[in-house]
């Protein structure tokens, strides 16, 4: 579906879901909304609106990297929303063509942002404040708002596998660094994407310096994001690391353990097996204290291996 929002000269809001028979020049500025848009209503951003071949070509495409392009009257971005689901991090697009006068805006998936802010521009009494820069401000607050729950969701499955061992948690703790890494080439782009906008003389953000002042505080959340997620995955390495550690050790210590037992079996093993042999002429075997002497013998020389092995620090 298309839907759009126009602002007349006299700041009166008016909306509809088609825009065949509308003129967009009798609005003061105006934002189209292209919801999960079929082929046929796809064709409206080169037919109606004329946006560049290659921005097309990027919105019809899956899942662009985050970025900007510079145009004549207008600027396209591409930026990744992302939610949890099922303990899978889903990203999706969002794409913007921000003007002076115009914002349109394309997902080809329901988008929580763009209904969220949508529904607060018509429920506003006053829309002075309100213009394409102010909408696209509060579309990428939203966007970059909705990563922090997943870090922090992220963090106290972290916290729950520290205090756990087994193959389970190590399960669980790769697919949260998968996820992080995920985030991370979202965050990053994105991230990149507010400074570039920031330092950029070809946006109009400068003649009102809260806008600069907005949008830097979204530059400050990716920031933290990034620290957060980067952070994160040093303590996923390090509680692997551990846990690899934690298994050498053990398998040292039972590899210690199976060292002495034959170690110390090994002689008496060869004793027994001596006199195990089937010959007549066994001197020992017609005594009468043999059997009590040779068990004596076995029994002082596990004793006497048991204590060099103390003694050698095998039992620490």
């Amino acid at each position: 579906m298309i839907y759009y929002i126009g602002i007349t000269k006299d700041n009166h809001l008016e909306k509809g879901d088609s825009i065949n028979n509308i003129d967009i020049t009798s609005y003061k500025w105006f934002w189209v909304d292209f919801s999960e848009p079929t082929e046929e209503e796809m064709k409206h951003l080169s037919n109606t609106f004329h946006f560049h071949p290659l921005a097309i070509e990027d919105c019809v495409q899956d899942l662009q990297r985050p970025k900007l392009d510079y145009f004549n009257h207008y600027t396209f971005f591409v930026t990744h929303t992302v939610r949890e689901e099922n303990g899978r991090l889903i990203k999706e697009e969002l794409d913007f063509f921000v003007g002076e006068s115009f914002i349109v805006t394309f997902h080809k998936h329901p988008s929580v942002e763009v209904t969220k802010v949508w529904s607060e521009l018509l429920a506003q009494t006053s829309i002075e404040q309100w213009d394409t820069y102010y909408v696209f401000y509060e579309l990428l607050d939203k966007i970059v708002d909705n990563y922090f729950p997943i870090i922090y969701k992220i963090e106290d499955e972290l916290e729950k596998i520290i205090i756990q061992t087994g193959i389970q948690p190590m399960n669980s703790l790769m697919e949260a660094r998968n996820m992080l890494l995920q985030l991370l080439h979202s965050v990053n782009p994105m991230r990149d994407l507010l400074y570039r906008m920031l330092n950029s003389h070809h946006l109009n953000l400068n003649q009102i310096d809260e806008r600069r002042e907005y949008f830097s505080n979204i530059h400050d959340h990716l920031l933290k994001l990034s620290e957060m997620v980067m952070s994160n995955r040093e303590v996923t390495a390090d509680i692997r690391d551990s846990y690899i550690s934690l298994n050498a050790h053990q398998t040292n210590n039972v590899m210690k353990l199976l060292t002495i037992i034959t170690s110390i079996f090994a002689p008496l093993t060869f004793i027994a097996g001596i006199y195990g042999m089937n010959f007549k002429n066994i001197p020992e075997l017609s005594w009468k204290y043999g059997y009590f002497v040779i068990l004596f013998i076995m029994f002082l020389i596990g004793i006497s291996m048991l204590l060099w092995f103390k003694r050698k620090g095998w039992f620490r």
